[in-house]
């Protein structure tokens, strides 16, 4: 018998969520950002149950072109553009769209002499301060690009740092700063934009432009600590499951796990349940995070191990061995077992092992 953890991919979640993408910036194109193994739940997966999207945002080539040979036709968009003048005449050969964000992209392009010309999207950085031309050399940049034979088509874009901040009594809130910023410098350019991430697609309608770029809340997980997924109506799409393969009765004064962090003060059943942090679960997640076991809220105890963790039996009826386990997904938010790890949702999902079988639902 294998071990009993597993995740489980909901795929018509992933459609649901993509439709309320549209719900909210129906007048734009959507790239699906499926970086990062689409956050734990398996790019090509991920791109075929999300085929309605204009295009898929992806970190390097080898997702590309990993895309592409699997039949997506879309728009592919490589988020942090290419990394050596190596990459280019692969990103011809497989129409890869790339984001430029230095003057060095911009002298390897000229250099390439490319077979077809490469989509770009010229980033701006408004105020993140991570990549980006600052806007005193944004206009500079866009000439060259303009008159580049290597470049075709070209969208403007940038990133907001602030999108999911509490919303301001301001219209445009955490992220009006940097919209005005990107405003004067396009401003006249008459050319397609793209700005908004899940944190603006739900809150900033004027941020929607031409192009808006979903990622955390396609998987069902809310961009903002202080409201629900479900709230926007957003579907859990991975449900990380296991069961309890060992009992523990612990007597008032007596510890469990390394460390000992955890001791009972009264009687105590302990459900030790297939699933550690080499499976992806966050090792720093203290006593007292949510699971579900058989269907009812309990809480973890102690220290998370490699492989096993603690989880408290005490109320839960039928609780025993082979009692099923829900670490986060239908019925638990991933957004609350992350806060209560002091983290957040994007780093638990994008964290599943390989080891980790995964089942599609």
């Amino acid at each position: 018998m294998s071990r009993p953890l597993l995740a489980r991919i909901d795929l018509s979640a992933l459609k649901h969520n993509l439709g309320v993408v549209r719900s909210h910036a129906p007048k734009s194109r959507t790239l699906a950002v499926i970086k990062a193994n689409a956050y734990g739940h398996g790019m090509l997966r991920a791109a075929a149950a999300l085929a309605g999207a204009e295009g898929y945002a992806v970190l390097n080539l080898s997702e590309g072109i990993a895309l592409r040979e699997a039949g997506f036709n879309q728009t592919i968009l490589l988020l942090e553009g290419f990394f050596s003048a190596d990459e280019l005449p692969a990103l011809a050969e497989y129409r890869l769209a790339s984001v430029i964000h230095c003057q060095e992209q911009i002298d390897m392009l000229e250099m390439a002499g490319l077979p077809v010309d490469i989509e770009v999207f010229l980033k701006l950085n408004s105020g993140m301060n991570r990549l980006g031309f600052k806007p005193e050399a944004f206009p500079a940049a866009l000439q060259r690009l303009r008159y580049s034979p290597a470049v075709g088509r070209i969208t403007l874009m940038t990133h907001f740092a602030c999108a999911d901040a509490r919303k301001g009594a301001s219209e445009e809130g955490g992220i009006a700063a940097q919209k005005r910023v990107f405003d004067a410098v396009a401003a006249g350019l008459g050319m397609p934009r793209s700005l908004a991430n899940s944190a603006a697609i739900l809150r900033y309608p004027a941020a929607h432009s031409d192009w808006v770029r979903p990622g955390i809340m396609l998987y069902g997980a809310s961009p903002f600590a202080d409201e629900s997924a479900s709230s926007f109506d957003l579907k859990p799409v991975m449900t990380l499951e296991s069961r309890v393969i060992g009992l523990q009765e612990l007597e008032a004064g007596e510890a469990v796990g390394y460390g000992a962090t955890f001791r009972a003060e009264q009687p105590t059943r302990v459900g030790i349940v297939a699933c550690g942090y080499a499976d992806g679960y966050p090792r720093h997640a203290p006593t007292g995070t949510p699971v579900l076991l058989n269907g009812q809220r309990s809480r973890t105890l102690g220290r998370v191990s490699m492989d096993m963790l603690c989880v408290d039996l005490s109320g839960v009826a039928g609780a025993g061995i082979g009692a099923p386990v829900t670490l986060w997904g239908e019925g638990l938010a991933v957004d609350e077992v992350a806060a209560a790890a002091g983290t957040i949702s994007y780093e638990l999902l994008s964290a599943l092992a390989p080891r980790v079988p995964v089942v599609e639902a």
